[in-house]
């Protein structure tokens, strides 16, 4: 109780003092700073309107006790032990909350997220099965009443896809679905064998925080711009105009100094300037991730374990179709409800997820 009470101390002062920040006109016009202002602001509001509770609680212990130490009315007595009953139970509720509110945020959990799926080893079968983590993720994203935007898609032989690229919009989508990042294993026959066997294929998904147009400095001069035919159904308009767009555009890696040349495609829509806007989204949130990869690995090295480490080559789940199992290996997590599960009911591993990462997080802090 103590220590919680000690660390609230000062909270009071920093709220008022970036309330006044937010309101100075120089801050304002630093729109990087004044976000990030308006985010901790918000943060420090939600963990001082539960300081208030808790401390309201506790002097309501206190007056409890008090009653029931001066009083002989039986009445007020009674009324003092349920006060005192009901307060008391709320104490763990609140010191929980607080511990949660004051581990520091991620500060892109609150964004938008770009996914990219890629079919790995297992040839037509892993491009199947990428297919079929996409419709996982688009079944998902109709539950959370997300947005959901396919920029760019390389479709597989015997159908999936080699590589498909697409938005998530919504309410914190990056804090939910960063915790999909790395490779996905399935395990089943495929419809080519004939023979019955199981083969075991990959596709690696990764989740980025899509990047405000703020969060990195982009030359937009020195971006070389072609446009092409887009694929599709033959004769109609999207084959027939030039509305695909690739850009190219010379990347220095500040983590490394090597000027890399960065290529991105968009053949989303049929309109060629909202695909060039497209793509020059995906170009910030590429570069923003490459950026804060660094600050990634920072994060993931002062913990032991880590379920969100950002990490894309770890295997993290394992599909086995014959047995009608879906495995996270990151926290020992095994459900015999494939079928729903690949038809987008994965809440509750990933909100298994967001408490081992938790755990993790106020061990790290001693909270």
């Amino acid at each position: 109780m103590a220590n919680i009470l000690e660390r609230l101390d000062g909270l009071d002062a920093k709220f008022e003092e970036i309330s006044t920040l937010i309101t100075d006109p120089a801050v304002i016009a630093d729109q990087k700073r004044y976000v990030r202002l308006t985010k901790e602001y918000h943060d420090l509001e939600k963990i001082l309107k539960t300081a208030n509770a808790y401390r309201t609680t506790l002097s309501n212990i206190e007056e409890a006790k008090s009653m029931l130490s001066e009083e002989s009315d039986e009445e007020l007595r009674a009324m003092a032990r349920e006060q005192l009953e009901e307060a008391q139970s709320n104490i763990p509720k609140l010191e929980e909350e607080i511990k949660m509110l004051m581990i520091p945020p991620d500060p892109d959990d609150s964004k938008n997220c770009v996914v990219e799926i890629r079919g790995g080893t297992g040839g037509d079968e892993a491009a199947l099965f990428a297919g079929d983590l996409f419709r996982m993720y688009q079944k998902y994203a109709e539950r959370k009443g997300w947005t959901l935007a396919v920029s760019n898609t390389s479709e597989g032989a015997a159908g999936g896809y080699k590589e498909i690229v697409f938005t998530l919009t919504g309410d914190s989508v990056y804090g939910t679905m960063k915790y999909e990042s790395g490779v996905h294993r399935v395990q089943r026959v495929p419809a080519t064998e004939t023979q019955g066997r199981v083969h075991t294929s990959a596709a690696t998904v990764a989740v980025l925080p899509e990047a405000e147009e703020f969060d990195v400095e982009i030359h937009e001069g020195e971006i070389k711009w072609d446009t092409f035919r887009s694929g599709g159904a033959g004769g109609q308009n999207v084959n027939k105009v030039e509305s695909g767009v690739r850009l190219r555009y010379n990347w220095k890696n500040p983590n490394t100094g090597v000027v890399e040349e960065i290529l991105i495609e968009c053949t989303e829509t049929r309109d060629q300037p909202k695909n060039k806007e497209r793509a020059l989204s995906r170009l910030r949130t590429f570069i923003y991730d490459r950026e804060h990869q660094k600050y990634l690995d920072d994060i993931a090295s002062k913990r032991k374990t880590m379920v969100s480490t950002g990490d894309r080559s770890a295997k993290i789940r394992t599909y086995n179709f014959p047995q009608g199992r879906m495995t996270d290996h990151r926290i020992n997590y095994t459900v015999y409800n494939l079928g729903s599960f690949i038809d987008g009911d994965i809440q509750e591993c990933i909100d298994k997820l967001i408490i081992a990462e938790n755990a993790e997080k106020l061990k790290s802090a001693e909270i």
